[in-house]
């Protein structure tokens, strides 16, 4: 029987992508072609394709000499990819809220973990909770350009959090998400892309981080 070679690349792109963004590879870390072939049981030629397809998505990046390595980013591209991100979820909004009416418990937990996350100071869960929530409400839009474009600012986000800027100003997020969730869970898509985009820029990064008391997410 013959397997799809674009399924085999796709599924080497998610495997990567979860690592990188669960931080099991560190930004900076080199990611060996043939070592990869061989650990996940495929072909150099597929491991190859999938790195391409990860680097257009700014995941990782090719120098020569260096090699492929995770990406590292700087706190100007995190600040931007923030504003970029507000600006995804308010568009996806209107439709994510008619989907998701009457639905809130799920996103609920979601918040709920988030903050017990913060409060343990344990950042890849918090991380994780993040993505998770926001994802759910982009997906629940169900249009897959606009998912597919928050996902490539992913990787910002996740960065930011595991370089240990993860303290968040609790009080603010749980109101924050407090609102985005009434607005949701009532279909008033408008005020919950309002309330998303608003969210994400208060919890940008400054430009010049401080030393104490960061308001991160």
């Amino acid at each position: 029987m013959s397997v799809n070679k674009g399924s085999v690349r796709a599924q080497i792109r998610r495997t990567l992508t979860e690592r990188i963004l669960t931080g099991q590879y560190q930004p900076g870390e080199r990611l060996i072609e043939l070592q990869l072939a061989h650990e996940l049981g495929t072909s150099q030629g597929s491991v190859r394709e999938a790195l391409r397809e990860l680097e257009a998505t700014r995941l990782v990046e090719t120098t020569p000499h260096r090699g492929t390595r995770v990406r590292m980013v700087g706190v100007t591209e995190i600040r931007e990819a923030y504003f970029a991100r507000g600006l995804l979820e308010q568009a996806a909004a209107p439709a994510a809220a008619a989907a998701l009416k009457g639905k809130g418990e799920g996103l609920r937990k979601d918040v709920v973990a988030i903050l017990r996350a913060a409060d343990l100071r344990d950042y890849p869960e918090q991380a994780a909770r993040v993505y998770s929530l926001h994802r759910t409400i982009v997906a629940a839009s169900g249009n897959a350009t606009l998912l597919r474009l928050w996902e490539s600012l992913a990787f910002e986000t996740w960065v930011r959090i595991r370089l240990g800027w993860g303290e968040i100003n609790r009080a603010l997020a749980e109101s924050s998400y407090e609102r985005i969730l009434a607005a949701l869970g009532s279909g008033n898509g408008v005020l919950a892309g309002d309330l998303l985009r608003t969210h994400a820029e208060a919890f940008a990064p400054p430009l010049l981080e401080p030393e104490v008391q960061r308001t991160t997410e």
